[in-house]
């Protein structure tokens, strides 16, 4: 029998990253809260509870490392992906530890808007930090672990220049490592020295046929359909990278992964805006689309969406329609993060004038008002962004970004607004933090609190519906909302 304890490569992530959050997306966002009036084993159980461990490895993980892992594997490396909570007892042989990291020092949008409300560290930037300062890696480094860190929140460290050798990191990777993971992990295993920030350039973006099959279960069966975006909108780093989709096959085999388990009977379909998928623009692709559906619909019980827009369901009503009878043979309804960003037509022009297409950006209020209401209409459960503080942002931007929220008060969704952080091609950008806040901010923010406790009683009942323990459960998050609407009242 393999010695697993010999693996040269570990790959392991925070305790807020290894949980599937109940079985339900929506609930992660609780990691990007920092403590908070409740007790934080029990706001721990409720929004991020341990996964389950055969011999102190996760059955599941973050889609991310999975691809890591999958990676390694194909060039010839021994991986063990470890549960941060056993991490310790694997280190001893270990030449190389890999950490998924999302938001290591609590500066994504939500963190930070979070972290303005309850004024402490996000659990999210807390439990990474915790675990590259415990004990047991701080010895393994000593004896010579290297550690490599990637994953979605690397850009932080852009800001936290002086943290990485803190924290013992040897080597940031930043992009879309397949093409170079496998050389810096050599590196590391022989003992070379290692380049403290390796940014992926363009000429290095793996293709399709370049990027493996995850080799096990991912959290809460994610599956990733396609990479990059074709919006180009200027606060987002994906639309950075080239627009790529993966064939049904490819798709397919990684549904096989995830249910071949025997404890996945749903998939998350992850891109940047699903509705795109097969398509080379920024108008649905039905046909492509559709199969995709009924394909994966076959197979499972659920579905959920990662991101769609507004725009893509709006002009496409009809294909749209029609994926929620595929989905609804098997469901009641589905879940999907929708950006917003703004209710502003001029905000919109200047720096997401895609995000409307095939729309004008000056019929923006009018495109989201419409995507909306077939989301409503075919139940589809939004999480919608809005971004507060974008740049040249005005008092006049700020009210028509509140008339838009009162004209979806009728439409079932959560709408979370969210500090400014200067990401993709706004780099240059102040960030917005509380005491920027007018008196029109906080409005804004009341308004979408008021938005959220209205319709939080429902969404509760649908997401718990079928679990035993519901009754309690939805009266925790219940009590947790409407302390989190009193906060938010309370912003000076």
């Amino acid at each position: 029998m393999e010695n697993k304890q010999s693996a040269d490569v570990l790959l392991t992530a925070d305790r807020t990253l290894m949980s599937n959050y109940h079985h339900n997306e929506f609930l992660g966002f609780g990691t990007c809260a920092p403590p908070n009036f409740l007790p934080e084993w029990l706001y721990s159980y409720l929004f991020f509870p341990p996964i389950e461990t055969t011999s102190d490895h996760p059955w599941t993980a973050p889609y991310g490392l999975r691809k890591t892992e999958a990676q390694l594997i194909k060039e010839g490396f021994k991986v063990d992906t470890v549960s941060p909570h056993h991490l310790g007892k694997h280190l001893k042989d270990a030449k190389v530890l890999g950490v998924h990291a999302m938001d290591p020092f609590g500066l994504g949008p939500a963190s930070t808007t979070l972290a303005s409300i309850f004024k402490k560290e996000p659990y999210l930037a807390k439990h990474f930090q915790a675990l590259l300062r415990s004990p047991q890696v701080r010895e393994a480094k000593k004896n010579g672990l290297k550690i490599i860190v990637g994953g979605p929140g690397v850009w932080q460290f852009h800001y936290r220049e002086k943290a990485a050798k803190g924290l013992g990191i040897d080597c940031i990777l930043e992009g879309e490592g397949e093409n170079v993971v496998g050389k810096l992990f050599k590196a590391a295993v022989e003992g070379q020295d290692l380049p403290s920030h390796y940014e992926v350039d363009l000429g290095e973006t793996p293709s399709i046929d370049e990027i493996p099959d995850i080799q096990k279960p991912s959290i809460n069966g994610l599956l990733e359909i396609g990479r990059g975006c074709c919006r180009g909108c200027q606060f987002c780093n994906v639309t950075l990278r080239p627009l790529r989709w993966y064939p049904p096959e490819k798709i397919e085999r990684e549904l096989n992964v995830n249910l071949n388990s025997g404890k996945v009977n749903g998939a998350c379909l992850h891109a940047e805006d699903v509705m795109l998928y097969g398509s080379k623009n920024t108008t649905p692709d039905p046909e492509k689309l559709l199969q995709m559906h009924q394909m994966v619909m076959k197979r499972v019980d659920s579905i959920s969406w990662s991101h769609c827009s507004l725009a893509a369901v709006a002009s496409s009503p009809k294909v749209f329609r029609q994926i929620s009878e595929i989905i609804q043979q098997k469901q009641d309804w589905w879940g999907v993060e929708i950006g917003i960003e703004t209710g502003s037509p001029e905000i919109a022009k200047k720096i997401m004038p895609a995000k409307a297409h095939p729309f004008s950006a000056d019929k923006w209020p009018d495109v989201v008002v419409e995507g909306m209401g077939l989301a409503h209409d075919n139940n589809l459960v939004p999480a919608c962004t809005l971004i507060v503080g974008l740049p040249d942002e005005t008092e006049e931007d700020i009210a028509k970004t509140m008339d838009l929220v009162d004209d979806l008060k009728g439409m079932r969704s959560l709408i979370v607004p969210l500090f400014f952080v200067p990401l993709g091609h706004l780099t240059n950008k102040d960030w917005f933090t509380k005491t920027k806040l007018s008196e029109r901010h906080r409005e804004l923010l009341i308004q979408c609190a008021e938005h959220d406790f209205y319709w939080v009683d429902n969404l509760l009942d649908w997401s718990f519906n079928d679990k035993w323990y519901s009754p309690i459960m939805k009266e925790f998050y219940k009590g947790f909302s409407a302390i989190a609407k009193h906060k938010v009242r309370e912003i000076e």
